[in-house]
Parts: structure tokens; C-alpha cells; sequence
């Protein structure tokens, strides 16, 4: 592990005596290529490179940086034939290059020609898997440190280390924060996602401490929208046991959908509406809003139901599949026969998900809410079977619970059947 680094002085300093550059430099906070990619020296870039820095994009780019602007854009090839210069000492052009196209350089000789920078060529190696080792920090400091960092803690996160990477992370964030809050926000995200998949309810104050970071960062849309999320889900899974946190994630979710589309985050898109439906379906039903609340969740999982397929996420999809049936057996509507049809095949299509064998109580739950929409559609024959499946398989299970709630259902079908019959008799009894 590297030594311990004293953060640089948030003002602009030379960032090596053989390279025509300074600080701080925009590493990091946007994604490759652009986030890996140096900014020349000079004062023509001095305003690009401080918006950079800070997460916003420059609103004009100067000419020095349209192989950054190329980059972003997704133009490799322009972006290189913007970069066509080999002039001598022109180390930090071919430093560029070499992020845009590893191949075409001998990352020894380009490690030499950077001196102290040489790092910066092992972390793009590492970065792009083209190595499983990250570099030390050196003599680096500020946001070239934090990077290194990062680099490292994504290392000891691939071993199962979770601590050392939070503990790396930490050590990049004090690094990164003088010079580029941004990123020390970024790295803040990272570490809250570590500690929310170890249960760690420290996780929240990471991801509150990040979007302060980020609040001015207004195009770094994709991570700011990512780190509402994973704060939503953390408020979502305390909920279980605080109830009155539930609330709090609808701003979060909210964020999320409001940060990022569908074409450009599909995932963290989808992910946020299937959270919202999620909370809104959890909420208790104690105010007239809470229908209006039924049929958002509906809407919500119905856009989710769109990146979750069936054969692309067949466990979200499935989930997605019984929460909407669900909804729509609930929520009032002026069209309500139409929604219990529609819930009936949504759950014949999560039954062909759950299989007797692996999961038979999922398959009871899902065979007891079918046959109950299709009782009060009328249809008691397909309702009685899918009950009597159900109740097999909850008392071979011993859910005494769900059985009497099955039982209940069927006796109900048993007396409607019953009062039909006395119907029918009367009616086909002669008049006087």
C-alpha cells in the first residue's frame, strides 16, 4: 500500500517540468476516454480545463482540446487525427493517444518519457484490463493519486478485500477533495456502494456526502443519477425495520429518473421506476393519494418491464411481472374486469418461473393470487384448480397460514357456487 499523501494546494502548479500541462487536471470524473485524457497547458485552456475539473462541460472547447471533444462524442478516429502530432518532447500528446489507442504505442518507452507520470500509464493499462495490476502512487499527488487509488481499490475489491478498498477510497477522497470535489464525490459513491452491499448503514452518510460533492457537477448526470439510487435503496432496505424511512426514498428515485434517460443509463433507468413502484406499493393506503400512488407504480413498472426482459434479467422481470399483476388487481379503475384479465396472464407468465421443485412456496403465492382474481372474474373451475395446486403445496410446506387464507378463498367460491345454484332453481321453478 502506498504511503500516505499530502493533498496539493487547490491552485494551479506544473504537473511535471517535461510536459506542457497543469493542474488539476479533469481525471476521472467522466468516463473514458475523456476522463483519462491530459489537458494542455496555456491559458486558451485554462477556462475549459477548470469546467472540467468541476463536472461541467466547457461552452466553447478550444482547438487544443477537440480530440476531447471528438472523445466524448464517441469519434475515436477524429479524435486521434486531432492528436496527429509527433514533435519532439510532445510527450503528453502521445500520452492522449495512447488512452485513445493502446496498441499503438510501447507503454515502456511512453512510461520513460513521462518521469514521475509514468504511472498514469500502467493505471490506463489497468483500467482497460489490459493489466491486473495497479499501479503504486509514487510521487503523485491530488487527483492523480486519487485515481491511483481507485485503481487500487477496485484491485482489492476483485480479491473480496471490501475493507481495504473502502480504506483506499478513503485515502483518494482526502486526496481528491482540495482539487476536484467532483471526483472525491465520485469516490464517495463508490465507497457507499461497498458498504450497502455489506449492510453497512454507514452507507447512507457516504452517499449524502457525495451529491453534496456533485451538486454543481451538473453534467456528470450518470454518476450523480447512480448515487441517488444506491442512496434510495439504502433508505429502502432500513425501511424494513424503520418503515417512516420509506418516504424519504421517493425524492431519490425521483432524482434518478430526472438525472438520466433510458437510451443512456437503461439499468440505473430501469432500476430507479422498479424502485419507485416498489416504495409506492409498500406505502400504507391512509390517504386518497394513495391510489393515485397505485396507478404511478403501475406506470413505473411498466417502463422497468421494458430494459428488465424476460430473457435479457429473468429474475427482475419476473419480480416486475407479479408486482404489476398485483398492482392491478388493487388499484380502482373504471376498467377493472379488463386489469384482473390482464393480471390473470401476467401471472401465468410468472408461474412458468417458478418451479414446483426449486421454489414451491413462490409458486403457491403466486397459484393463490391467480386463483383468487380468477374467482372474482367468475371463472370458479380454473380458480378451484389453481387453489387446490396452492393449498398442496403451502401444507406440504406447513405455511398454516397461507393455508387457512386458501381455504377461506375456496369456501367463498364453494357458498357463491351454492347461491348461484338456488338462483338457477329459482328461476326455472314454474310461476303461479
Amino acid at each position: 500500500m502506498a504511503d500516505a499523501l499530502t493533498a496539493p494546494s487547490p491552485t494551479t502548479t506544473p504537473l511535471d517540468t517535461s510536459i506542457s500541462t497543469v493542474r488539476p487536471q479533469p481525471l476521472g470524473a467522466f468516463p473514458l476516454p475523456l476522463g483519462y485524457l491530459l489537458v494542455p497547458g496555456g491559458d486558451e485552456n485554462d477556462a475549459a480545463r477548470r469546467e472540467l475539473v468541476a463536472g461541467r462541460l466547457p461552452d466553447r472547447w478550444p482547438a487544443a482540446l477537440r480530440a476531447h471533444e471528438l472523445s466524448l462524442a464517441g469519434n475515436r478516429d477524429g479524435a486521434l487525427a486531432a492528436l496527429d502530432v509527433d514533435g519532439p518532447g510532445d510527450a503528453l500528446t502521445r500520452y492522449n493517444r495512447f488512452v485513445l489507442d493502446p496498441d499503438a504505442a510501447d507503454p515502456d518507452a511512453l512510461r520513460a518519457e513521462l518521469g514521475a507520470l509514468g504511472p498514469l500509464v500502467d493505471l490506463v493499462q489497468f483500467v482497460l484490463g489490459r493489466s491486473d495490476v495497479p499501479p503504486a502512487v509514487g510521487s503523485l499527488d491530488g487527483e492523480l493519486a486519487a485515481m491511483v487509488l481507485s485503481a487500487q481499490a477496485t484491485a482489492a475489491l476483485g480479491t473480496g478485500d471490501d475493507a481495504a478498498a473502502v480504506a483506499l477510497l478513503d485515502r483518494a477522497v482526502a486526496s481528491a477533495e482540495p482539487v476536484s470535489p467532483p471526483l472525491a464525490g465520485l469516490l464517495h459513491g463508490a465507497a457507499g456502494s461497498i458498504l450497502r452491499d455489506r449492510d453497512n448503514q454507514a452507507c447512507v452518510e457516504r452517499f449524502e456526502r457525495a451529491l453534496k460533492l456533485l451538486a454543481d457537477a451538473s453534467d456528470l448526470r450518470i454518476g450523480r443519477a447512480e448515487i441517488h439510487l444506491g442512496l434510495a435503496g439504502a433508505l429502502h432496505d432500513q425501511a424494513r425495520d424503520r418503515p417512516e424511512l420509506l418516504a424519504a426514498t421517493i425524492p431519490h428515485y425521483h432524482s434518478t429518473l430526472q438525472l438520466v434517460q433510458s437510451e443512456e443509463a437503461p439499468t440505473t433507468w430501469a432500476a430507479a421506476h422498479a424502485g419507485l413502484a416498489t416504495a409506492y406499493l409498500t406505502m400504507p393506503m391512509t390517504e386518497a393519494s394513495g391510489q393515485l400512488r397505485l396507478g404511478i407504480a403501475a406506470q413505473s413498472l411498466r417502463s422497468a418491464l421494458t430494459v428488465y426482459t424476460r430473457e435479457d434479467h429473468p429474475a427482475e422481470w419476473a419480480s416486475l411481472q407479479l408486482n404489476l399483476a398485483n398492482s392491478l388487481v388493487y388499484t380502482p379503475s373504471k376498467h377493472q374486469a379488463e386489469n384482473l384479465v390482464e393480471a390473470v396472464e401476467l401471472y401465468e407468465g410468472v408461474l412458468q418461473t417458478r418451479d414446483r421443485d426449486t421454489d414451491p412456496l413462490g409458486r403457491a403465492r403466486v397459484l393463490a393470487n391467480q386463483g383468487n382474481v380468477l374467482a372474482h372474474l367468475g371463472m370458479f373451475d380454473d380458480a378451484k384448480a389453481r387453489l387446490y395446486e396452492a393449498r398442496f403445496l403451502f401444507e406440504e410446506h406447513t405455511d398454516e397460514e397461507s393455508v387457512r387464507a386458501v381455504r377461506g378463498v375456496l369456501d367463498e367460491i364453494a357458498r357463491e357456487a351454492a347461491l348461484a345454484r338456488t338462483a338457477d332453481r329459482s328461476a326455472d321453478r314454474p310461476q303461479d
